[in-house]
């Protein structure tokens, strides 16, 4: 276990979804702070149920608002979804602290995380551009992280404390994020590629053929259990997923490179997670039939 030491500096987190919660549930942090969370679900008595549950759950404070869960931190991590992290970064930056160190892990364009660090340090905040590299679940807090920008290697030093496993990537904002970006053109893709070609095969009564042949020219992938998998993934996490990519999108056109495929796969990671299907156990069958039922 790492030793952590009392002048370590608060510690806030704007957003506490599943990534907020998965870090700061693994944590080891000193005696001497409680970390504090705000999550715009806080502001509605409908949505703030589970919120509080997850801040009782690791030991974290609920803070009403911004203003209040940044009080006193120096080291922030954004953890929202890909879309507010702009906005996140824009009602955070007046209440920073002088040099906090700002960690915006969101799953971002290279461009959204130059924009958002252009408000983090002309707030006097010092802005990190990270890449969660691996779902957060069952990893925690040790889930691989990329880190990029100039304050960079300072962040790795002191978030390496609390046990996570941060690496250097490059010395401008969106180094990380270019990276993280570009996996998630295959890693999303593949998810909506298999759900097209496997729910087509359910319908049309050829799934056994499809995956003998898929098993067949590729070997090294399990393809009914990858199915299965990636059919549970847009299910359960669609809808943060479609937000992620449609910043993928972002990352191609402003590379100057044309984002048809990965256009495609916002709509189906959209239109998996909008059904509201529950992936039960997991078997390909049951899962591409409960979705083809509400199709």
């Amino acid at each position: 276990m790492p030793e952590i030491v009392d002048d370590f500096p608060g510690i806030a987190l704007v957003g506490f979804g599943e990534a907020g919660h998965a870090f700061a549930s693994g944590w080891f942090p000193p005696p001497a702070f409680r970390p504090r969370a705000y999550d715009v679900k806080l502001q509605d008595a409908g949505t703030a149920g589970p919120v509080l549950e997850r801040c009782a759950s690791a030991g974290v404070e609920p803070a009403a608002d911004t203003k209040k869960a940044l009080e006193g931190a120096g080291l922030i991590f954004s953890v929202v979804t890909a879309d507010q992290a702009l906005e996140a970064a824009r009602a955070c930056a007046p209440h920073l602290a002088p040099d906090a160190l700002w960690l915006d892990c969101n799953s971002c364009a290279p461009q959204t995380k130059q924009q958002a660090a252009a408000l983090i340090e002309a707030a006097g905040g010092r802005y990190v551009d990270v890449a969660v590299m691996a779902p957060v679940y069952p990893k925690r807090h040790e889930v691989p992280l990329l880190l990029a920008g100039s304050h960079a290697a300072q962040a790795a030093v002191l978030i390496e404390r609390l046990g996570m496993r941060p690496s250097v990537s490059g010395p401008k904002v969106g180094d990380a994020s270019s990276i993280k970006m570009l996996r998630s053109v295959m890693i999303k893709g593949l998810e909506a590629l298999t759900t097209e070609c496997l729910l087509a095969a359910r319908r049309a009564g050829v799934e056994d053929a499809i995956l003998a042949s898929l098993q067949a020219s590729d070997p090294g992938i399990d393809w009914r259990a990858r199915g299965s998998y990636n059919l549970e993934r847009m299910m359960v996490h669609g809808a943060r997923r479609a937000a992620e990519v449609e910043e993928v999108c972002a990352t191609l056109r402003g590379l100057g490179l044309p984002d048809w495929m990965s256009r495609g796969t916002v709509e189906w990671q959209r239109l998996v997670s909008s059904l509201g299907v529950d992936p039960g156990e997991d078997d390909l069958a049951r899962r591409s039939d409960a979705i083809l039922d509400k199709l």
